[in-house]
């Protein structure tokens, strides 16, 4: 993990990481934690297919994806689905046809810095195949494929690969 040396409180080098959650100031007694972030991951579904977008930014550029992302302040997990899902496939959802599936620790490691998020999968099923407008920046590719077909080791993160491996055996 990238360091942070000094106090934002103080200005002095003496800011100290414990490891896990926290970084604190002996000088001045201050805290910074690193707490949980809330992200959410929508399995979009049409009959046995799934629709996964490839990754057009690292972390894991070039990876398969389910589409979501982060929750943002004051906003729910529902609402996040909704607005991450228009703003990277320009599809308009219904919350209240949202599936809640499981929820599963992760790690993002952004610009030398781990996020610890607890990532919330969703599923969403569509009447029709849909295609994406590919000028998004966040893709390079939209795919769907069918579920007996997927490939865990092109999957991106981690809590999505444990999801997909429970998934496949529970939810088929």
């Amino acid at each position: 993990m990238k360091v942070l040396k000094f106090c934002p409180s103080c200005g002095k080098q003496t800011l100290q990481w414990d490891q896990e959650k926290k970084w604190s100031c002996p000088e001045c007694s201050f805290t910074l934690y690193n707490n949980v972030a809330g992200a959410v991951a929508v399995v979009i579904r049409y009959k046995d297919e799934i629709f996964l977008t490839r990754r057009n930014q690292e972390p894991k550029k070039g990876k398969l994806d389910l589409a979501g992302g982060f929750v943002d302040p004051k906003e729910s997990a529902e609402n996040t689905c909704k607005r991450e899902l228009f703003e990277e496939l320009k599809l308009d959802i219904n919350i209240d046809e949202l599936k809640y599936l499981t929820s599963l620790p992760n790690i993002y490691t952004y610009k030398e810095i781990d996020y610890n998020t607890i990532d919330l999968f969703y599923e969403y099923e569509v009447t029709d195949k849909f295609q994406v407008d590919m000028e998004l920046s966040e893709i390079s590719e939209a795919v769907w494929i069918p579920l007996k077909e997927l490939n865990l080791d092109d999957i991106a993160f981690d809590s999505q690969k444990i999801f997909f491996e429970n998934y496949l055996n529970e939810f088929i």
